[in-house]
């Protein structure tokens, strides 16, 4: 009876199973987008159960249904959610259309991961390729300007200078606070020395190195903006990182070829704002009253600094330069009419940048790849300056089978110039050409070499009957052709990966990338030059290379109402470099033979040799969770775990935490169709700033040589053994909006950061031996706002208008420092500077105070004490005992808000898009106006003087409004007169001449008793004692007011027309499309301080005097980087079959 029953129940089970087996029927099938591209990663999910697989790279999956009325879901980011009943199909392909609720989404974040925007609980912003390249740039950086809160980027020159870029603020003393770049999941590298100089004051900037990729194989780019976004990379983190994804072959099926070329003219069309009215000199003499000459004329001082001479364009015949060949032989100079001429205008070219892209493109069932070629060639606006750029790329995936992808990323760059451009002051083509003599064509000074001494002596401005081989002044032709600053940089960066689905829900990733970097510059600076008479040469090698090996394994799991996934990987970098220099030495004897650019020819004795190398390794492993509810509530977790070897042995280990979360409130709530999303967001993380190499232990330097041995040397810095990284720790709030099917969305950003154990150094006694030390101490705190706001205003069958705002606000504090400690200082400029003490904000700048009278009982009380020179004084106390500053506060160096727009509109087959960037507040430094106006080269200094002409009492109108021009909070630094009777100039008499030159400074001049009061002498208002000066005497050194300006500007950085013509025209020639564009860019449309100088080029060629390190610049001061300003215009074609 029991094996009767265990019989039946056997056979009842066989029939039961035999059916379900039977029932069931496997699917396979591939799945696309509507515009043909393969989806790996779709969930594929019988409806009802839980059972459910994900397409595999090539966009293929296999699954198993219980009948022919089973129903597959499939779902993926971004696109609209489709059922499809299964019925008697084995083979069952999909089209899955984008959709409307998740449009543009998709962004994809740390590690390279791809993540539903709502899911994320920080700010990330992504803007693609077509955004970047729409108007074409040299650096790509510069197309991000006004795309993206919470970045703010500045150009610090023309086509190919370094492009300074922070995210959140710069609140590191010791990095170059430049974010992280990654490209297509590799870290690469961003600076590299950017600054050389050989040659006495002739910095070279050459760029810095991400202005290697070429912007037409960008996809898009995603930055990560606070910490919580970037934890994953550690302490690489802190200045943020900004993810760059190339364009690959999935994006159609079968072969494709796209060609595009553009062509931009920069024209220049503004210049630094200097007068033409007077000639060089001392004073304006007349023909009727000038200094007593054997030549009975007026001598130009060709070798003055000062433009006060005669004026010009008024008839008045003067001696002056050039001479000819008969006036030199003859000995008998001839006077000449002084003219006025517009030298910068007659100097300056037309830049003009060709770019020419072509790209190969293909994509099969195995297979798919894009092969692109890029070549730009631009001649720059400074005669004989250049830059060039060739690129390679090569992006293609390969399925070897159903589970095992390879994939690579590769890139080749050789960028280089015959001649870069010269900054700062000294080798300064720009320089020389704004303080050339204003009544000298330059235009005459093209043949740049003395008649007689071809190669040895420059042809510039003498004096008659001086020796014109002593000149102080260089032509600026000399300075463009035979000052030729080239460079040659061969980068060849990217990856190979290998991706393995071991299950359907667990992947293996891994990855090995590199990027190496070799550039060698070469200046060669002829005999002549004032700086360095009988030449320079030099050459400087760079090698940089860095490699990355990482892993990542990922478990994903999406079941009804639940998603979650955890990942696990690892990192090992590797980075080492060396930089050889060989040169001569500045202001040395420079070259034995002149013209003959060669090692060989310096002196040993002249000769410097340079060699520094390094090494640092960091290991790394790293984990992230995910977790989704409902399509509700997401919460991340990650942790990355760093070992530095520039980090003690017993203390290398650092841990970065980071936790976000986001809530979906319109989906708790339950809003309506009107509302399309309402986020709220929050995250909190831990990331750092890693140190260099070799920062803990002394070792000696090599140095000169002393007879036949060689010197060693201590460094000049004590190094600290118990180094650490800085640490930041950060937090971030907000909210994401969207209303009206996404027709209308908004975001918000409130964030804080703190970042400590900066590495900055400490000045010590010169009796210590070391000039500083190194240490970890101090605490800056960062906080800001960001916002975007977007909205499709149109969107019908021919018409379609977008616009969309970015607007961002940082600032940051320094809360403490070191022990002893009181400020930090950036740069300084005569008797201030941006000096940061305690409790106050980076970048303020501060200056002397104007001695006042301080008696509170004197009816001159607050006024400006004039001292027996008619001068103003100034009080260089910056801090009392207590280290407090007492130093007035005249400004800040970074804006109070930066504001972006974008706008687009198209009809039918024509779009335009323009892009606005308005930055509001801020302050900088111009030294080109310091010397400039002490040298009396400006407008604006003859603007500031004030001509009482028409006031019949100076000083009862000087007392009546001694708010303006006596009191504090009035006008600074007064001056009534000017260079002329009808400029209001005072009588002055000099050597015998009286001219109506003088000016003097309202005031009182007085001194105090023994008892603290002001005993006046006399009252400086243009009466009885004032004391009346030259105006060209009359500058204050003193006063860093005197040369501050506000950096307020709105440029209207993009602009373009396009027009795409109807493929029922072009499709019978075999094309898929063809597009034509006219474009301008970068277009100055407002400067507050309008003086002719950029404000977002206020960048000094200089590293900061105080833990500054990296890109090499100052940042919110300037000295003679004064690039014209141009109206760019360009045309662009773009091809694709």
């Amino acid at each position: 009876m029991k094996k009767s029953s265990l019989k039946f129940l056997t056979f009842l089970l066989f029939s039961m199973v035999s059916g379900i087996m039977l029932a069931q029927q496997g699917v396979t099938g591939v799945v696309s987008s509507d515009d043909g591209e393969l989806l790996p990663g779709v969930s594929v999910v019988v409806k009802g159960t839980t059972t459910g697989v994900t397409t595999d790279f090539d966009g293929i999956y296999s699954i198993t249904v219980p009948n022919s009325s089973a129903v597959l879901v499939f779902s993926y980011l971004g696109m609209e959610t489709k059922e499809v009943v299964v019925g008697n199909q084995s083979t069952l392909n999909v089209t899955m259309a984008t959709s409307s609720e998740q449009l543009e989404e998709v962004v994809v974040t740390a590690l390279g991961i791809s993540r539903e925007k709502k899911s994320l609980g920080y700010s990330v912003s992504e803007v693609g390729g077509d955004a970047l390249d729409n108007v074409p740039q040299e650096n790509v950086l510069n197309a991000l300007s006004g795309k993206v809160s919470g970045v703010n980027i500045n150009s610090t020159g023309g086509a190919g200078s370094t492009v300074n870029i922070n995210v959140r603020g710069a609140a590191s003393l010791s990095s170059d606070n430049q974010p992280l770049f990654v490209i297509d999941g590799s870290p690469v590298i961003n600076t590299a020395n950017n600054i050389t100089e050989i040659g006495r004051d002739n910095k070279v900037d050459y760029g810095n190195a991400i202005s290697d990729i070429n912007a037409d194989d960008i996809a898009s780019v995603t930055v990560l903006k606070g910490a919580s976004a970037a934890a994953l990379y550690g302490s690489r983190a802190g200045n943020g990182v900004i993810l760059i994804t190339t364009k690959s072959g999935k994006s159609k099926k079968g072969l494709g070829v796209t060609i595009n070329t553009s062509t931009v003219f920069d024209i220049p069309s503004r210049f630094l704002d200097t007068h033409n009215r007077f000639a060089t000199g001392s004073r304006p003499y007349t023909e009727d009253n000038f200094p007593a000459n054997s030549y009975g004329a007026i001598i130009i001082g060709e070798t003055s600094a000062a433009w006060a001479g005669p004026e010009l364009d008024k008839g008045i015949m003067a001696i002056q330069w050039p001479y000819s060949a008969e006036e030199i032989a003859s000995g008998v100079p001839v006077p000449r009419e002084l003219k006025s001429y517009n030298n910068p205008k007659n100097f300056f070219q037309t830049a003009v940048t060709t770019t020419n892209n072509i790209s190969i493109q293909d994509n099969t069932e195995k297979i798919n790849y894009r092969l692109s070629y890029s070549d730009l060639q631009n001649k720059g606006n400074i005669p004989n300056t250049d830059l060039h750029k060739h690129s390679i790329s090569l992006n293609s995936s390969l399925k070897l089978n159903e589970k095992f992808t390879v994939s690579t990323s590769l890139n080749y760059t050789k960028t280089g110039a015959d001649n870069r451009p010269v900054g700062n002051r000294g080798a300064n083509a720009m320089q020389a050409v704004y303080e050339l003599n204003p009544h000298i064509d330059v235009r005459q000074m093209k043949d740049y070499w003395l008649p007689g001494y071809e190669g040895i002596y420059q042809n510039s401005p003498y004096n008659f009957g001086d020796d014109p081989t002593e000149t102080e002044w260089n032509n600026p032709y000399f300075l463009a052709y035979e000052n030729n600053n080239g460079f040659e940089r061969n980068r060849f960066y990217g990856n190979v990966k290998g991706e393995y689905k071991i299950t359907d829900d667990l992947t293996g990733m891994v990855r090995y990338n590199m990027d190496e970097i070799n550039e060698v510059r070469e200046t060669k600076l002829s005999k002549g030059y004032t700086g360095d008479m009988n030449g320079a040469y030099g050459i400087n090698k760079i090698f940089t290379n860095e490699t990355n090996v990482d892993f990542l394994l990922t478990y994903a799991k999406r079941l009804e109402g639940w998603d979650f996934s955890i990942s696990g990987g690892g990192n090992k970098r590797v980075l080492k470099g060396n930089n050889l220099l060989n040169s001569t030495i500045n202001r040395g004897s420079g070259l034995l033979t002149p013209g003959l650019f060669t090692l060989s020819n310096i002196a040993n004795d002249n000769l410097i040799y340079s060699y520094n190398s390094y090494e640092k390794q960091v290991n790394s492993l790293y984990g992230m969770a995910s977790i989704g509810i409902k399509d509700m509530f997401y919460v991340d977790v990650t942790g990355r775990n760093d070992w530095s070897s520039t980090l003690p042995d017993n203390n290398n280990s650092y841990f970065y935490p980071s936790v976000s979360t986001s809530l979906l409130v319109n989906k708790l709530l339950g809003f309506g169709n009107g509302v399309s999303l309402l986020k709220l967001r929050a995250g909190y993380a831990e990331v750092g700033n890693d140190t260099g190499a070799y920062n803990l232990q002394p070792t000696l330097n090599g140095g000169t040589s002393w007879g036949s041995g060689s010197l060693l040397s201590v460094p000049s810095t004590l190094l600290n053994p118990d180094l650490k990284p800085e640490s930041i720790s950060s937090w971030e709030g907000g909210a994401d909006l969207a209303f009206f099917n996404n027709r209308l969305s908004m975001d918000f950003t409130y964030y804080t950061a703190d970042n400590e154990n900066q590495i900055f150094g400490i000045a010590l006694p010169i009796s210590s031996g070391y000039s500083s030390k190194n240490t970890n101490a101090g605490l800056l705190r960062s906080t800001g706002i960001e916002a975007g706001l977007n909205a499709n205003i149109i969107n019908s069958n021919d018409w379609r208008w977008d616009m969309g705002f970015v607007f961002n606000r940082n600032r940051t504090k320094v809360i403490e420092l070191a022990e002893g400690m009181n400020s930090i200082t950036l740069w300084t400029d005569a008797r201030g500077g941006a000096i940061t003490w305690v409790g106050e904000e980076i970048g303020n700048i501060f200056d002397a105070a104007l001695v006042r009278v301080e008696d509170p009982n004197s009816p001159y009380f607050g006024w400006p004490i004039i001292d027996d020179s008619g001068f103003e004084s100034s009080d260089r106390t910056r801090e009392d005992a207590d280290g407090n500053r007492v130093a007035p506060i005249i400004g800040n160096f970074n804006p109070d808000f930066t504001l972006g727009m974008t706008t687009s509109a198209s009809y039918k087959n024509w779009s335009i898009s323009m892009n606005f960037d308005w930055r509001k507040g801020g302050q900088f430094v111009s030294q080109t106006h310091r010397y400039g106006e002490s040298d009396l080269h400006t407008q604006r200094w003859i603007d500031k003087l004030h001509n009482f002409n028409d006031i019949a009492d100076v000083p009862a109108y000087l007392r009546e409004n001694a708010d303006q021009f006596l009191s504090e909070d009035g006008e600074f630094y007064v001056l009534v007169g000017g260079p002329t009777a009808a400029d209001g100039g005072l009588p002055y008499t000099e050597g015998g001449i009286t001219l109506n030159d003088g000016v003097f400074m309202p005031g009182v001049q007085g001194d105090y008793d023994d008892n603290g009061n002001f005993i006046a002498t006399a009252e400086n208002l243009g009466g009885p004692g004032t004391v009346v000066t030259r105006y060209q005497d009359h500058y204050g050194w003193d006063f860093t007011r005197n040369a501050t300006f506000d950096s307020d500007f709105v440029k209207l950085r993009e602009i373009s027309l396009t027009y795409s013509v109807p493929s029922k025209h072009i499709k019978q020639v075999g094309l898929q499309n063809l597009n034509i564009s006219l474009f301008s860019r970068n277009i100055i449309l407002w400067t507050k301080a309008d003086i002719g100088i950029d404000p977002e080029m206020a960048f000094q060629h200089e590293s900061s005097t105080q833990g500054g390190s990296g890109i090499q610049f100052k940042q919110g001061i300037e000295r003679f980087n004064i690039n014209p300003f141009t109206i760019p215009i360009g045309f662009k074609l773009n091809v694709s079959f």
